[in-house]
């Protein structure tokens, strides 16, 4: 019984789960997770599927740490996912469906009224504003707004975000909805003219009681003051209005008519409509300049009739674009190879260096004639010990220029102080010592414990022979740990080939190259020249960098076989 009540408590949260993924706007995401908790349910509750209990939490890690970041990086080389292009088409059309214009030509003074523990908000047009308010302090409600009855923008308003379509002085409301407004004045020929408000008849408005005691965003209607039953008394002082002016600039007005104004100033609402309207085929309308804008698919952006793009833009479907333009731009291609000849000499050479500073290390501890091994092998254990990020920082000190105690030595010895970071070469060489420090410990271990594994008696029947050191190397101890050390060598090579921690740190990919555009050095890898393109380009092209990633998976995976097919590490003895 207390099974089942268990499994059900684990099933709702489960669905829950998968709820909230889904309203959140990730239904790919919800529908894997729920075929993942259903086969989670079906191997733990069915009797024929015991035996694939064992088998499920190692096969659900793989699946979702390694299979579904895989799949989701390859789909996203095939996008233009970019800074410029993050959101979705649906919700780059409601931003641009959301875009306000200032109705500039129409101003609505407003008085703020006490109703018991409550506020009412009163708009009144230009004929019946009270001469007592028209002449009262309308200082700007922020210093870099201009004073009421300017042409300046009111509170929350930003750029409408298309290309030469506004008159100067006119800004568009980032508040509101996307519901459509009734339509602007015409532009005027040759430029655009700023938009003006419909004619209302002068009537006085007033809203609903309000608290006006937090800053939430909320639109609320107006009616006439005429027949709404409350009776206009004096309204509160400037002081007052200050008091509350954090509320009142969050408030947007919505008249009748379907147009909406918000607080310009400490006496004054600033009318606004929405910008574009959505026409039948999917296309928009700019209301203010009379521009239709038509979503191109390939470029991810909505684009007028001239081909300017109107920002924001979304996410499109771009084919091999991505792997196309980093062969063929010259842009991306020049670096990309001279990044991946390096990329395959640097992972070649710490591999050879590692490995043969390892073996020798292993084969000099395995010296029976040695005193204090057991203390050599602790301290040439330690930089396998430290973190490696602790290593790589304290080398970066060490190489200073200016204060590292490498140069210093250096310069006492021989006069001179290296740029170790603004020279390619030594930039490249730097980096090679360090990794080798950082890597050596491992094939020491390695070597000392597949030389435990060989039988003693060849080595003593070849001393009989007369062998030395090299002899016995060569002939014995290589020949038997080279099958168990192959594999072991492809993944340290697969390793390097993405060693990202020590690039960044030590170098970050520097000196940079000179005749490029993109960020990209002497010293990166592959993978620290993703991830420069993906965060430090100015467009921060995931969709490139992602192809590339891909790229990578593919080289170091054809890499590692050619590796394995050449050493023969797969295959068997032949008897």
């Amino acid at each position: 019984m207390l099974s089942r009540v268990v499994t059900a408590v684990i099933a709702v949260i489960a669905m829950f789960v998968v709820y909230q993924m889904y309203v959140g706007g990730s239904p790919l995401l919800a529908a894997a997770l729920a075929g993942g908790f259903g086969l989670a349910f079906f191997v733990y509750t069915v009797r024929f599927a015991y035996t694939a209990r064992y088998l499920f939490p190692g096969l659900a890690g793989i699946a979702l740490f390694i299979v579904l970041p895989l799949v989701y990086t390859v789909w996203i080389g095939f996008t233009n996912y970019s800074s410029r292009n993050l959101l979705t088409f649906e919700r780059a059309t409601e931003v641009l469906l959301g875009e306000q214009v200032e109705l500039a030509s129409t101003h609505y003074p407003f008085t703020l009224h006490a109703d018991g523990g409550s506020f009412r908000i009163v708009l009144h047009t230009a004929e019946d504003e009270p001469a007592a308010e028209a002449s009262a302090d309308t200082g700007s409600l922020f210093d870099d707004k201009p004073a009421a009855g300017s042409d300046g923008a009111g509170s929350g308003s930003a750029s409408s975000g298309s290309a030469g379509s506004e008159a100067p002085g006119t800004t568009a409301g980032g508040s509101g909805g996307g519901s459509v407004a009734p339509a602007l004045a015409a532009p005027a020929t040759g430029s655009a003219a700023p938009a003006a408000a419909p004619p209302r008849p002068p009537t006085t408005f007033v809203t609903a009681p309000l608290p006006l005691s937090g800053t939430v965003e909320q639109r609320v209607p107006v009616k006439p003051l005429a027949g709404s039953g409350f009776p206009l008394t004096d309204p509160l002082p400037l002081k007052d209005v200050i008091a509350h002016r954090d509320a009142l600039r969050t408030t947007t007005v919505q008249f009748p008519d379907g147009t909406s104004a918000t607080m310009a100033s400490l006496r004054e609402f600033t009318p606004h409509a929405a910008l574009y309207h959505r026409n039948a085929d999917g296309s928009l309308t700019n209301q203010k300049t009379g521009e239709r804008l038509t979503p191109n698919r390939h470029t991810g952006f909505y684009e007028t009739p001239s081909g300017a793009r109107v920002q924001p833009g979304f996410r499109a479907y771009i084919g091999l674009d991505n792997y196309t333009r980093a062969f063929t731009d010259e842009k991306f291609r020049g670096p990309f190879f001279r990044v991946f000849l390096w990329t395959i000499v640097f992972a070649g050479l710490t591999v050879v260096l590692c490995t043969s500073l390892g073996l020798l290390l292993a084969e000099l501890l395995s010296w029976e004639g040695l005193r204090f091994a057991g203390v050599y092998r602790i301290l040439l254990f330690l930089p396998y010990a430290v973190p490696g990020f602790i290593s790589i920082l304290v080398f970066k000190g060490l190489f200073n220029r200016n204060f590292g105690e490498i140069n210093m030595i250096l310069d006492a010895l021989l006069g001179i102080r290296p740029n170790w970071i603004g020279n390619a070469f030594l930039a490249r060489f730097m980096i090679l010592i360090v990794n080798t420090w950082l890597g050596y410990p491992y094939f020491m271990l390695i070597g000392m414990g597949l030389q435990k594994a060989i039988p003693r008696e060849l080595y003593e029947a070849s001393a009989l022979a007369g062998a030395g050191p090299w002899t016995n190397f060569a002939r014995i101890t290589w020949p038997l740990i080279r099958k168990p050390l192959m594999p072991l060598i492809v993944s340290a090579f697969a390793y390097n080939f993405n060693n990202f921690v020590l690039i960044f740190l030590l170098t970050a990919g520097r000196p940079d190259f000179l005749d490029t555009s993109v960020p990209a050095g002497e010293t990166d890898i592959l993978v620290s020249y993703t991830y420069r393109i993906a965060f430090e380009d100015s467009g921060q092209n995931f969709g490139l960098a992602a192809a590339i990633s891909t790229l990578i998976f593919v080289m170091v995976a054809i890499l590692s076989v050619i590796n394995l097919r050449l050493t023969k590490a797969n295959t068997g003895e032949r008897r």
